[in-house]
């Protein structure tokens, strides 16, 4: 696990470079704002490791406050960090506000910084790489990126949307995708959503998506153990050209119960912000934000056994 005193730490996204050094990017808040604290006061951090179990050691900040007049100008979070030819990109949720959780949870945008090293400087935009649309799915706010390359060479995003309804919680909670020619946008969206489940207004949340074998694959939160059937977990869903997603055969991925190095179990209160790292282009470690009580939270790395690789 992951932690630093005097921060709650979250949303870890690991990418290692040529020389073995692996980097992990994630959130973190003040643990003096509280835990709510990520949606007014979370900045996006840089830490590295000499294997991708760990220890991570903390670097520095990356994507910090800055000027009132930006979208992004209060909080960076939910970091997914990917190599697209020579340079790094850098996806991320972020907000303004006036300080209270719902003001700065309605201004959520997605956002991409863009990098020649992990060390920076990472140039950030002065708009969104994915806004809102009026009227629609994501009328309120966007956020949870996760892209991956299409075999066309388009580049494919998977977010969640809040639509319009009554304020400040707004609509049903959805999710969408998008495809550009370039990972830096104009990401044209597609019509529809997906993680939907019947008569559930907030089903799934925080994809990780990626592609293998001819096809995609998003890990998901499952909110309610609706899509799993084993209560509050993470599915596996897969689909054919990343618009249209179904539930794989096997689609429990991790419950709430965690076992540690030695055997013991723990089941905790919250496991979410799923991500992977892929070694030659396999699933090696997945990494999962999770909550132990109101005052602990960490980065966890699972390392994954590549079993039954032809199905």
């Amino acid at each position: 696990m992951f932690q630093e005193n005097g921060y709650y730490v979250w949303c870890g996204s690991m990418i290692r470079t040529a020389d073995g050094v692996c980097h992990l990017f994630y959130s973190r808040w003040p643990k003096s704002k509280g835990f709510n604290g990520w949606a007014t006061d979370s900045e996006i951090a840089h830490a590295t490791a000499e294997q991708p179990l760990g220890p991570y050691t903390f670097k520095n900040v990356v994507l910090a406050k800055r000027h009132k007049k930006y979208w992004d100008a209060d909080v960076t979070h939910n970091p997914t960090v990917l190599k697209f030819g020579n340079k790094y990109y850098l996806y991320y949720m972020g907000n303004y506000g006036d300080g209270t959780f719902w003001d700065h949870r309605n201004h959520q945008r997605i956002g991409v910084a863009v990098a020649k090293s992990l060390d920076g400087p990472w140039k950030r935009f002065d708009k969104p790489v994915v806004d809102t649309t009026a009227d629609s799915w994501d009328h309120l706010m966007t956020s949870n990126p996760s892209v991956t390359q299409r075999a066309d060479g388009k580049y494919l995003i998977v977010y969640k949307g809040v639509s319009a309804g009554e304020m400040p919680r707004g609509g049903k909670v959805s999710h969408g995708a998008a495809i550009s020619d370039s990972p830096t946008g104009p990401f044209l969206k597609r019509p529809g959503t997906i993680f939907d489940y019947p008569g559930s207004r907030f089903a799934a949340e925080d994809p990780f998506i990626w592609r293998q074998d001819g096809r995609y694959f998003a890990i998901v939160k499952d909110m309610k153990g609706d899509f799993t059937k084993a209560g509050t977990s993470l599915a596996l869903f897969t689909s054919e050209d990343g618009f249209s997603w179904r539930l794989t055969s096997h689609p429990l991925v991790s419950g709430l119960t965690l076992e540690w190095e030695g055997g013991a179990r723990e089941k905790v209160r919250r496991l979410e912000r799923p991500q992977l790292w892929l070694d030659k282009g396999r699933p090696a470690v997945l990494f999962v934000a999770i909550k132990r009580s109101d005052s602990v939270t960490c980065n966890v790395a699972i390392p994954l056994k590549n079993v039954n690789q032809n199905k």
